[in-house]
C-alpha cells in the first residue's frame, strides 16, 4: 500500500463508509478524518459524529452546505436550462463537485495526504469525485476501496462489520430495497425491481411526491420573482437559495410533480435505469425558460439551447471544474443580466403550466405582435423582400432541377 499517513473520508455513517473507515485504518494504517456533508438529504447527519468517534476518529467534520449547494451549483446549472439526455435534471451529478471541493479543503486544513470515497467501480460518482479532486489538488492521492478490496457484496460487508465490531443493524427495521441518493434537488432510486426495465416502480417507493392521481383536485398558483436568472422570492416573499428550492419541493411534491423513470447512459459505458424525484427542479426549469422567453434576444436564446447539451454532459461526466465548463458558465451568466421579472405558474396533478410572465426588461412588444391595427409599428410588406432573398438559392437550384434529387 502507498505511504498514506492521514486520509479524509467522505463519510455518511452508513454500512459502506463505516466499513471503509475501519478498512483504511487496518489496511493503510492511516489516521482517518471523516467529512459528512449536509446538502439537504433530509436525514439526521449528527449520528455520523458518534459513529466516527466510536471508531477512533479524532477529527470529525459535519458541514451544512445547503446554501452553498443551491447558490453556487444548482442555480448556475439552471441558468443554462440544463437537462441531460432530454429528461434528467442532474440531481446527483451536481452535488459531487461540491463534496470533492470540501474534501480537498479539509485535506489542506488537516495536512492529509489522501482522500477516500465509497463510490463503486461501476458508477459515475467515482469519476466525478476524482476528476474534481485532481482539478483542485493535482497531487492528491485518491483511495477508492471498491476498486481495491474483495468485499463486493452486502453480506461480505456485514460480515466484515461484525468481525470488527462496527455497529450495524443486521436484522433491524426494514430497509429500502433501493440504492438511494438524496439532496435538496432530488432523490434517486436504483436497484431492486428497477433493474427490470419493464417493471413499474411501486408507488410507495416515492418519498417527496404524491402520485398525480392522488394529487389535490384544485390547482395551486404561485409567482416566482427573478433577478439575473435566479429565483429570489416566491409569492413576493424573499427567500434564500436553499429556502427557494425547499419550498418548491414542497409545493411541487404536493401535486405529484417531478417524477421520472429513465434509462441513462453512464459515463463508464453501461446503461442504467433510475427513478428520480425532482419537484422543485422541474418547476424551476419551466419557470426559467418562461422568464427567458420575454427577456432574452432570439439568437442568444438559440445559442444557449445549442450549448446546453454540451454543458449538461460536462456536469454529468464530472467536468464541473474544467476550463470548458467555466468558460460556458461565463457565457451563460453574461446572458442573464436582464433575466429579471415574474413568472406565474399553475401546479396541478403532475403538471407545471406557465400562465403568466412579465418583466421591466421584456423584449415582447404588444404593439408589434398584435393581430389588430398596429399603427404602423410593423410594415408587413417588408417580409416580401426578406422571403425572396432567403429563397434565392432554392430558386436557383430548382431552375437546375436539383431540389427534388
Amino acid at each position: 500500500m502507498a505511504d498514506v499517513k492521514k486520509v479524509v473520508l467522505a463519510y455518511s455513517g452508513g454500512l459502506d463508509t463505516s466499513v471503509i473507515l475501519k478498512w483504511l485504518q487496518d489496511v493503510y494504517q492511516a489516521e482517518v478524518v471523516t467529512f459528512t456533508a449536509d446538502i439537504g438529504q433530509g436525514e439526521e447527519v449528527e449520528p455520523a459524529r458518534a459513529k466516527a468517534k466510536a471508531l477512533g476518529v479524532k477529527q470529525v467534520y459535519i458541514d451544512d452546505l445547503r446554501e452553498e449547494f443551491v447558490r453556487d451549483f444548482v442555480f448556475p446549472m439552471f441558468r443554462a436550462n440544463t437537462i441531460y439526455e432530454g429528461e434528467y435534471l442532474l440531481g446527483t451529478s451536481i452535488a459531487r463537485p461540491l463534496i470533492a471541493k470540501r474534501l480537498i479543503e479539509i485535506a489542506e486544513e488537516t495536512g492529509a495526504d489522501a482522500i477516500a470515497h465509497g463510490a463503486t467501480g461501476k458508477g459515475n460518482d467515482q469519476v466525478r469525485f476524482e476528476l474534481g479532486a485532481y482539478a483542485l489538488k493535482p497531487g492528491v492521492k485518491v483511495i477508492a476501496p471498491w476498486r481495491e478490496w474483495d468485499l463486493l457484496s452486502r453480506e461480505k460487508l456485514m460480515d466484515y462489520a461484525e468481525k470488527h465490531g462496527i455497529p450495524i443493524e443486521r436484522h433491524g427495521k426494514k430497509k429500502s430495497p433501493y440504492s438511494m441518493d438524496a439532496n435538496l434537488l432530488h432523490i434517486s432510486y436504483e436497484g431492486g425491481v428497477l433493474e427490470d426495465t419493464w417493471t413499474e416502480p411501486e408507488d410507495d417507493m416515492w418519498r417527496w411526491s404524491v402520485s398525480p392521481e392522488n394529487a389535490p383536485n384544485q390547482p395551486t398558483y404561485i409567482e416566482l420573482s427573478y433577478q439575473q436568472g435566479d429565483i429570489v422570492a416566491i409569492n413576493n416573499k424573499p427567500l434564500s437559495p436553499a429556502e427557494v428550492l425547499s419550498e418548491l419541493n414542497r409545493l411541487g411534491g404536493a401535486h405529484g410533480i417531478g417524477r421520472l423513470d429513465i434509462v441513462e447512459n453512464r459515463y463508464v459505458g453501461m446503461k442504467s435505469r433510475g427513478c428520480y424525484e425532482t419537484p422543485g427542479g422541474s418547476i424551476m426549469l419551466k419557470a426559467h425558460r418562461a422568464i427567458e422567453s420575454i427577456t432574452l434576444d432570439r439568437e442568444v436564446a438559440h445559442l444557449k439551447d445549442e450549448l446546453m447539451p454540451k454543458y449538461a454532459s460536462l456536469i454529468y461526466n464530472g467536468y464541473w471544474w474544467s476550463p470548458e465548463r467555466l468558460m460556458l458558465q461565463q457565457m451563460i451568466d453574461a446572458s442573464q443580466a436582464k433575466v429579471n421579472g415574474e413568472v406565474r405558474l399553475k401546479l396541478y396533478k403532475g403538471n407545471v403550466q406557465v400562465v403568466g410572465r412579465k418583466s421591466d426588461d421584456s423584449l415582447f412588444d404588444a404593439n408589434i405582435a398584435t393581430f389588430e391595427e398596429d399603427g404602423g409599428a410593423y410594415n408587413q410588406a417588408d417580409a416580401a423582400g426578406f422571403i425572396k432573398l432567403n429563397a434565392l438559392r432554392l430558386r436557383i437550384a430548382a431552375g437546375k432541377g436539383r431540389n427534388l434529387k
